[in-house]
């Protein structure tokens, strides 16, 4: 793919994307009152803030935001699957989950939100996190209906 066509597309879901993240800006901005700081990350086409002090660990992505409770998006973590015991599983880096969520509201914009509640939400059987998942293990894969 040509890369004009590729920012061109990019353009198009940070835009399609902006209801839900002016959702996550509005968040962020709580956070920086109680002490989180921001940065943007070109490479996960994200604006993150870190040390989000709300939540029970990890982060959260919605639209081009991630909201972090940690100090970096480059930790491990384990996969949904292998918290909920269904199997050994080797660690995946936070930031490439993340970052597949950043790129399902690219394509998804304003019907992420409510496709993800009726997957499941928060949950191993939600195809999204499955999704996720598979991309920061093998860097494909992060579209929620694929194999």
């Amino acid at each position: 793919m040509p890369p004009w066509l590729l920012r061109s597309l990019q353009v198009l879901g940070v835009a399609w994307a902006l209801p839900n993240t002016a959702l996550g800006l509005i968040a962020g901005g709580v956070c920086l009152a109680r002490g989180a700081h921001v940065h943007v990350s070109a490479r996960d086409l994200a604006i993150v803030f870190h040390d989000v002090p709300f939540g029970p660990g990890g982060a959260l992505t919605l639209g081009n935001v991630i909201l972090n409770t940690g100090k970096s998006l480059d930790q491990s973590c384990r996969t949904y699957a292998h918290n909920a015991g269904h199997g050994e599983e080797p660690s995946i880096l936070l930031a490439d989950h993340e970052r597949a969520h950043v790129y399902q509201y690219m394509v998804l914009g304003i019907l992420f939100l409510p496709l993800y509640a009726v997957c499941g939400g928060v949950s191993v059987h939600n195809r999204f996190e499955r999704a996720a998942d598979r991309y920061a293990r093998h860097g494909v894969g992060w579209w929620p209906w694929t194999k």
